[in-house]
């Protein structure tokens, strides 16, 4: 992943094949993506690289990031819990979202058209961020083990040690991907193929 963030908005991200090509996501979103960043920048947040993507920070709290897909590109609000989304312009990551986080655009007039909103929650995040508020700690839902995955760890310590080790973070986002499969098969063969990125103490989503 690139950690420059010139970088980024010149060649892409380099989390796929497609970086610095034409069909390169942050490339073919540019125009919105450079909205997105003028606004950011425009309201005084520091600009950054995390996750390989273009991060804003303010007072040593992350405020916002954004990225590019192939059908669209978003913006999303870190602690969101805080935002009063009055407009109802937030949307879930995904169907284990704790709470709706971002916007999806789909065409670059649409960061245009609702700037004055997003930067009404963007400076309700730093002036939360100033005033040192942070969102209250929710209770962690229970972390469903699948028998696919209990008797993999039975079978083998190598993976059971690892598994223990991993953060509380890491074992549930595993879960999520085991659990998510229908099919018995499916999830014997996601913990199967699993079993690498936990030995090198990885979650699901880490590369």
């Amino acid at each position: 992943m690139i950690t420059d963030i010139d970088t980024y908005f010149a060649k892409g991200c380099d989390r796929c094949g497609r970086f610095n090509t034409p069909a390169c996501s942050a490339l073919i979103w540019g125009d919105g993506l450079a909205r997105l960043r003028q606004l950011c920048l425009g309201l005084g947040l520091s600009e950054t690289v995390k996750w390989g993507h273009p991060a804003y920070t303010h007072a040593g709290r992350n405020i916002a990031v954004f990225g590019a897909f192939q059908r669209s590109f978003r913006l999303s609000f870190m602690n969101s819990d805080l935002l009063d989304d009055t407009d109802g312009i937030l949307e879930p990551i995904g169907p284990n979202s704790r709470a709706p986080s971002q916007v999806t655009f789909t065409h670059a007039n649409q960061v245009t058209d609702k700037q004055p909103v997003l930067e009404r929650y963007l400076r309700q995040l730093m002036d939360k961020a100033e005033a040192g508020i942070k969102p209250p700690r929710r209770a962690a839902d229970p972390m469903v083990m699948d028998a696919a995955l209990t008797d993999a760890l039975a079978a083998d310590p190598d993976f059971s040690v690892a598994w223990d080790a991993l953060t509380p973070g890491r074992k549930r986002s595993w879960c999520l991907h085991f659990n998510a499969a229908k099919q018995v098969k499916t999830r014997v063969s996601r913990v199967e193929k699993s079993r690498a990125a936990v030995l090198a103490g990885k979650g699901h989503n880490e590369r």
